[in-house]
C-alpha cells in the first residue's frame, strides 16, 4: 500500500487545495526525472508524489480518503458493519458483535442473511470456512508514450496489455511525464473483484521543443536582414504557428517569450514558451552578399565578445 498521501506531500490534513498544489509542484520539480537522470530513487519518489496528488488534488477523492472510504492507492476500503466497528474481547466471545458459534447477537441483525449481504466476503480462499477474506484481483501496469501536444491538450488513446486486452483511455489536459492514470476494475479478475489498471505516462522527446519544468524552449532561426532591421517571423507552438516581432538589432541568444504556450503545472497554470533566436546565414553565399561582407569587414571592423550567461 502507498504511503499516506499527506505525509508523501508533507502537508497537514487541513491543508488547503492551494497548499497541496504548491507542495506537489515544489517536490515534483525537485524529483522530476528530467532533473535527475538515472536516479532511480528520485524516479520512484516522483511516482509516489504523482499518486499522492492524484488523491489529494481531486476534491472528491480527497473527501473519500479523509472519510476512510478509499485507501492511499485509491482503492475502496472495507468498512465495519453495525455503525461502530468490532468491539474488543476476542473472536466469537463477549463484547464481539458475533455471538457464540459465530452468529450475530445484535437484535438489529435478526432475520438477516449475512452471507447474502456480504456476498461471501468472509469465505476462505478455497471457497469455504472463515479462514480469511476473498482476495481482490492484482493490479496490472503499463507504460504509454504520448506526444507533447497530447500532454498539453489531452487526447484519447488505446492501449493493449500483454494479455491481449485493449482499453480506450483519456489522457487529461496538462498530463505530466511520469504521471500514473488509474483505471478502476480493469486489472486482473479476483474473487472480490478485479484489480485496477495503472498506466504510467511518458512524454516523448520533441523535435523542436525542449522541456525545462513548465517552460518550453526552442531555437528559432532568423535571417540576417530580420536580425539587423527587425521584422515579423513565423514561430511554431504546440497549437500551431504564430507571428513574432523580432526587434531591430537582435542577436543569436536573444529570447522572445510567448506567454501561456508552455506546459501545464500542477495547479493547472500554463507555463511559457521561450524562443531563443539563432541568426542564420543562407545555405549558399552569393557574390553580392560576399562583397557586402568584405566591405563591412574593411570599413566597419569589430570583434564580438562573449555574451555573459543569462543575458538575452
Amino acid at each position: 500500500m502507498a504511503q499516506d498521501p499527506y505525509q508523501e506531500l508533507g502537508v497537514a490534513r487541513g491543508a488547503s487545495a492551494e497548499d497541496i498544489r504548491k507542495a506537489f509542484r515544489k517536490l515534483a520539480k525537485q524529483h522530476h526525472p528530467d532533473a535527475n537522470k538515472g536516479n532511480k530513487a528520485s524516479e520512484e519518489k516522483f511516482k509516489r508524489l504523482s499518486a499522492a496528488f492524484d488523491i489529494l488534488g481531486d476534491p472528491d477523492k480527497r473527501k473519500k480518503f479523509d472519510a476512510g472510504e478509499i485507501d492511499a492507492d485509491g482503492r475502496e476500503t472495507m468498512r465495519a458493519y453495525g455503525g461502530g466497528g468490532f468491539e474488543q474481547g476476542g473472536p466469537f466471545g463477549q463484547g464481539n458483535p458475533f455471538g457464540q458459534g459465530g452468529g450475530f447477537r445484535s437484535a438489529e441483525f435478526e432475520g438477516v442473511d449475512l452471507n447474502d449481504i456480504l456476498g461471501g466476503m468472509f469465505s476462505g480462499r478455497g471457497g469455504g470456512g472463515r479462514g480469511g477474506f476473498a482476495s481482490r484481483g492484482a493490479d496490472v501496469r503499463a507504460r504509454l508514450e504520448i506526444d507533447l501536444e497530447e500532454a498539453i491538450a489531452g487526447a484519447k488513446r488505446r492501449i493493449t496489455f500483454s494479455d491481449g486486452r485493449s482499453l480506450d483511455i483519456t489522457i487529461p489536459k496538462g498530463a505530466a511525464d511520469g504521471q500514473t492514470l488509474r483505471l478502476k476494475g480493469q486489472g486482473a479478475p479476483g474473487p472480490a473483484g478485479a484489480g485496477d489498471a495503472l498506466i504510467e505516462l511518458a512524454i516523448r522527446p520533441h523535435p523542436i521543443f525542449r522541456r525545462e519544468g513548465e517552460v518550453l524552449v526552442m531555437d528559432l532561426p532568423v535571417s540576417v536582414p530580420d536580425a539587423v532591421l527587425g521584422g515579423k517571423v513565423q514561430a511554431p507552438t504546440p497549437e500551431g504557428p504564430v507571428t513574432l516581432n523580432v526587434p531591430k538589432g537582435a542577436n543569436s541568444g536573444s529570447t522572445l517569450r510567448l506567454k501561456g504556450r508552455g506546459l501545464v503545472d500542477a495547479s493547472g497554470r500554463r507555463g511559457d514558451l521561450l524562443a531563443r533566436l539563432v541568426v542564420t546565414l543562407p545555405a549558399t553565399i552569393d557574390a553580392e552578399l560576399e562583397s557586402f561582407a568584405e566591405a563591412w569587414r574593411r570599413d566597419r571592423p569589430y570583434t564580438p565578445g562573449p555574451t555573459p550567461r543569462g543575458r538575452t
